[in-house]
């Protein structure tokens, strides 16, 4: 069934307003909860913070009043929406165990994005980022034995692997090299731009997320595994951003966020498992319908355009979260030892890749190497989650 948000009339704005008794959501259990119930929330988390940020942004630069209050009423309805989702997630897990979460977020919502994009630039993209993200994961589920002796299994159940990918240490290049070729607005297929915000406003949120939990940690190994690692959310950040056309107006941008949201709750409504979250995207949905037909008024007034012509005409299939293995692993195969070069992607260690590598890690292990030192030193082997079979490249093989 095709589903045009253009066409559909949302909740009123006056009426969205939710009381605190509303608003004061039950959250999952984390012991019975679907894992991809989990990663929905998180994502949904970050795709409300970005539009929340983004108009801010809008609100500092215009200097029109009416425009500033139109922008103010959506926020604050954005801001409780991102409360109710974000409060979904239980006070009972750890943050380590909420890392681990964001990180199946990256890996399988990437490689589904990656799968899906029909842009063959974008697509390297997104296969070039998940084989990082893929070894994050690897790492902070070995961090997750070491300081809490549990075992990462029980959060992505089985249907994420827990593997090595691109070793975290060759992640770090010079900043140069993470700025990628921007998509042309007016001649790339419209689902290629929800798919650039939507990977964006997650790793943005990954980033801000390590950001501020890092430091919480008293074993030094965590807090130096989180600053490597954010320090790498900043670079994807920078990565995933720069793939967003800049010629985009204000306007422009605004309407690609509404729709993004209407795209991604509809699509989370239909897949979603546990009934009283699957409430929560739909009244969210009924609510970014209103939003995004405010964003249309807005865009032809002040652009003097009509959406329709940069919009989809129906939103695509639904972005579907599921397991990516066979995906992932021949990414493995083919992709592990590429790193950038300007706008591009080489297999060789380049001179400017190699001064970043000197100049950061001085001759000197990272945190994510010393990391799975101590954690041989502890249990003897690393902690792995390979339901299809030993590591497709052979060097990355359990010894």
């Amino acid at each position: 069934m095709t589903f045009n948000p253009l066409e559909q009339r949302g909740i009123p704005l006056e009426r969205q307003i939710r009381n605190w008794r509303e608003l004061n959501v039950t959250p999952i259990d984390p012991d019975h909860c679907d894992p991809y119930t989990r990663c929905r929330i998180i994502t949904m988390n970050g795709i409300e913070v970005e539009a929340i940020m983004f108009s801010h942004q809008l609100a500092r630069n215009t200097v029109d009043p009416e425009v500033k209050r139109q922008l103010a009423q959506t926020r604050y309805i954005e801001a409780q929406q991102q409360k109710a989702v974000n409060w979904l997630l239980p006070g009972v897990s750890s943050v380590l165990e909420t890392t681990i979460a964001y990180e199946q977020v990256a890996v399988d919502l990437t490689a589904w994005v990656a799968r899906m994009e029909p842009n063959p630039y974008l697509k390297q993209a997104y296969q070039f980022g998940v084989l990082e993200d893929f070894d994050h994961l690897y790492r902070y589920a070995n961090l997750y034995e070491m300081i809490e002796h549990r075992k990462a299994d029980a959060i992505v159940e089985g249907l994420t692997e827990v593997m090595p990918g691109r070793p975290t240490k060759y992640h770090h290049r010079h900043p140069a090299d993470n700025v990628r070729d921007p998509y042309a607005k007016d001649e790339t297929n419209p689902l290629s731009k929800l798919h650039a915000l939507t990977i964006m406003s997650a790793e943005q949120q990954t980033m801000n997320f390590y950001m501020n939990t890092g430091p919480t940690y008293m074993e030094p190994i965590a807090r130096q595994l989180y600053q490597e690692i954010g320090l790498i959310e900043e670079e994807h950040v920078t990565h995933y951003e720069s793939l967003v056309d800049p010629g985009e107006t204000w306007w422009e941008q605004l309407v690609n966020h509404e729709y993004n949201e209407c795209y991604l709750y509809y699509s989370f409504m239909e897949q979603e498992s546990d009934p009283r979250v699957k409430a929560i995207w739909e009244l969210h949905l009924n609510q970014e319908l209103e939003h995004l037909h405010i964003a249309c008024d807005l865009m032809r007034r002040h652009d003097g355009r009509d959406p329709e012509s940069v919009l989809a005409p129906q939103l695509p299939d639904v972005l579907t979260f599921e397991p990516n293995k066979a995906y992932l692993r021949e990414l493995l195969d083919t992709q592990i030892d590429l790193t950038t070069l300007g706008a591009g992607y080489v297999r060789e260690a380049h001179e400017r890749f190699e001064k970043m590598q000197e100049q950061l890690h001085g001759g000197e292990a990272p945190p994510s190497e010393r990391l799975m030192t101590q954690h041989d030193e502890m249990f003897g082997r690393e902690y792995r989650v390979e339901t299809e079979g030993e590591h497709p490249d052979p060097a990355l093989r359990e010894k």
